[in-house]
């Protein structure tokens, strides 16, 4: 009989003790559920569910009414999502570059990549604009299908040659520009849109190298047209310039001569022969007289 009694007091003692471990972790869930850290570059959105009320909360620990209230975390800090041909590289798997059509119908496939970020103030924007849903969905949905339409109507636009060399960089700021208009109607900021490598159809790149080798080629032969233009010019330039120079010689030259008639005299002659002359006769009558007067020699010596 006292064994049945205390068999009954054991089952009520193991049950309340078991009860109380329960509870134990009960609230020790509940404690721990009560609060979700908000990672570095992010601002928590606090959701309660009966009143509708949003408030945000800075990175670190954030408290919350579990089965009451939820929280979602959105990027302040920089975020990037890629759309690449190289799966390694691009936020999905496989291929991922944008098709681009251009102004004459080709089809061209573009890697793009967008940096973007939301702000404190409009992370609740963005929890009521996308109902409170994960940013890694967000990405995968809205801002991945924007991207793709804003680049395909701005490349719609543009020929082939201009956007993959001669506009490109057109291209990449106007779709900068009207993806920043988009993505803040919807709380985000864009802060940069990069454009990567362009990959055209084989048929199409190869017609490409041939039409760049034909530009190369007129290119080159319009440099050799200049040059031997230039090469003319310079020579022509060269013999204008000799002919100048002789022309100048030669009127020195008569300038010279017409002063030396102007300034002599006969007297400065017949000195100019005096000096230069040894005081002997021609033995050899009959030539040429000399050109010295004797009467003027005569005159000279016996002046000294």
């Amino acid at each position: 009989m006292p064994f049945e009694i205390r068999q009954p007091e054991a089952l009520a003692k193991i049950i309340s003790q078991t009860v109380a471990v329960l509870a134990a972790f009960i609230i020790l869930i509940f404690i721990l559920s009560s609060f979700s850290i908000i990672a570095p570059g992010n601002t928590g959105v606090i959701f309660n569910i009966w009143t509708g009320t949003l408030r945000t909360v800075p990175q670190g620990m954030a408290f919350r009414i579990p089965f009451i209230t939820q929280v979602q975390s959105y990027p302040t800090a920089l975020r990037t999502y890629t759309m690449v041909r190289r799966s390694s590289e691009g936020s999905a798997i496989s291929d991922d570059s944008i098709d681009l059509p251009t102004l004459e119908g080709q089809h061209i496939r573009q890697d793009l990549s967008v940096t973007y970020n939301t702000s404190e103030d409009k992370a609740s924007q963005v929890f009521k604009s996308f109902r409170g849903a994960d940013i890694s969905d967000i990405e995968a949905t809205f801002i991945r299908r924007t991207i793709i339409t804003v680049a395909q109507n701005t490349a719609g636009q543009m020929s082939l040659s201009e956007v993959i060399s001669a506009k490109r960089t057109d291209l990449q700021n106007h779709i900068q520009v009207n993806l920043f208009k988009e993505l803040e109607k919807m709380g985000f900021t864009l802060d940069k849109v990069n454009l990567g490598a362009s990959h055209l159809p084989p048929a199409l790149e190869t017609q490409m190298q041939h039409k760049m080798a034909a530009q190369q080629e007129a290119q080159q032969a319009e440099y050799e047209l200049q040059k031997q233009s230039m090469l003319a010019k310079a020579n022509v330039a060269k013999a204008e310039g000799e002919a100048q120079s002789v022309l100048v010689r030669a009127k020195a030259e008569a300038e010279g001569n017409r002063l030396l008639q102007t300034t002599l005299t006969p007297g400065m002659i017949q000195n100019k022969a005096i000096e230069k002359w040894n005081g002997i006769l021609p033995q050899i009558s009959g030539g040429a007289t000399p050109f010295v007067n004797i009467q003027s020699l005569h005159a000279k010596k016996i002046e000294e």
